[in-house]
């Protein structure tokens, strides 16, 4: 059996180096490194899959969060609700733009945003909402569209772990993640499912005026060279890293099948154990890209399953230890526990198995046999 990587990135490339190689030396060739005609024909190609009128390349997901929220013309002190449990990079951005990050609990089921906090959370101050479509799950998007338009609010979808997942709205229509939102932001670190060879990220937007503010924004607030209309960052993909997603997108719903069919062998192993709570999907799997493949260990010790899963050389991770409002940078010390109970219980119990769309059935089968050993002592 293949050696198990929690993301192999050496597998993936071997299918499509040659398709890489050529893409890569065709920037090297026409030397345009920065905003190169790569960049622009993947920003296109990225337009079409997606179904949204607007893409603009940036330095990685961080950069497309910061961008997003600086476009929207908010004062200091605005709030922003966002989930407690996630990556930092989501409220980091919110304290960098002396906004006020305003932390809601998650639903148990999906892990993602909560709609009744949210609504719960709104007051006056608040600006925007900013649902993270988390381990690759659909956040639900309708609720969190209506309440944005009852209270007036933006909504800026954190798309960096979701990118090809379909959201089936109420009426039966279906849209991509990354296109409901007012504006939406990814990354293509290396682990995405969308992965570059560095770092780099995106915005996405159907509104003209919102994409003309952010294209000024991400290039040091010009749109004339050596005019600066508005304070912006510097923040552009590069063309090598263009080069490198043009290849991969092709490539991105065979992938992301490639991690379904992984999550139901999973799910399928791990089926009814009384320890066990497996991810939840629609009957299609279509609401869910498996960015993550992430349990819930229930009346077992998560951590010292970890342990054991290593000691027989298989990688996993905690996606995420510590909750946002626990973490010290973002300690509010008016935040109420009991307002985050599923938060609060998830970081204890969660634990991520390896997920990629070279991952082997034998590879699986040995996983969850470990995983089950550990749980029948």
């Amino acid at each position: 059996m293949k050696k198990i990587q929690m993301v192999d990135l050496k597998g993936q490339l071997e299918f499509i180096k040659s398709e890489v190689d050529q893409a890569m030396q065709e920037v090297m060739d026409d030397t345009s490194f920065v905003n190169g005609p790569m960049v622009k024909t993947f920003q296109s190609d990225l337009e079409n899959y997606l179904g949204v009128k607007h893409v603009i390349p940036c330095g990685n997901g961080t950069d497309a969060l910061q961008v997003a929220l600086m476009s929207l013309n908010l004062q200091p002190g605005d709030e922003v609700i966002t989930a407690d449990f996630t990556f930092a990079a989501t409220v980091e951005v919110i304290s960098l733009l002396r906004l006020k990050p305003v932390l809601v609990d998650v639903d148990s089921k999906t892990f993602n945003i909560d709609p009744v906090a949210i609504e719960k959370a709104i007051t006056s101050k608040t600006k925007v909402i900013i649902p993270v479509h988390l381990f690759g799950q659909c956040a639900s998007m309708d609720t969190i569209l209506t309440l944005a338009k009852k209270y007036n609010l933006f909504v800026v979808e954190d798309n960096a772990q979701g990118i090809g997942a379909t959201y089936t709205h109420s009426d039966g229509s279906c849209s991509k993640t990354g296109s409901l939102g007012h504006i939406s932001a990814t990354s293509f670190f290396p682990s995405k499912n969308l992965g570059a060879f560095g770092d780099g990220g995106a915005i996405f937007t159907n509104d003209d005026e919102l994409a003309h503010s952010i294209r000024g924004i991400v290039n040091h607030g010009m749109y004339k060279r050596y005019y600066h209309d508005v304070v912006g960052v510097n923040s552009r993909l590069d063309s090598i890293q263009a080069a490198v997603l043009k290849v991969k997108l092709k490539y991105l719903d065979f992938y992301n099948e490639r991690r379904k069919e992984s999550a139901v062998r999973y799910s399928a192993l791990f089926y009814n154990h009384p320890n066990i709570i497996t991810p939840h999907r629609d009957a299609s799997c279509n609401s869910h890209v498996f960015h993550q493949y992430t349990l819930r260990i229930i009346d077992k010790d998560r951590d010292a399953l970890v342990q054991h899963l290593n000691v027989n050389e298989i990688p996993c991770g905690v996606y995420y230890p510590v909750p946002l409002h626990a973490q010290k940078a973002y300690k509010d010390p008016d935040v109420i526990e009991e307002n985050f109970k599923v938060t609060n219980q998830l970081v204890k119990e969660v634990i991520s198995l390896p997920m990629h769309s070279e991952l082997k059935l034998d590879q699986i089968d040995f996983i969850a046999e470990k995983l089950l050993e550990f749980l029948s002592k």
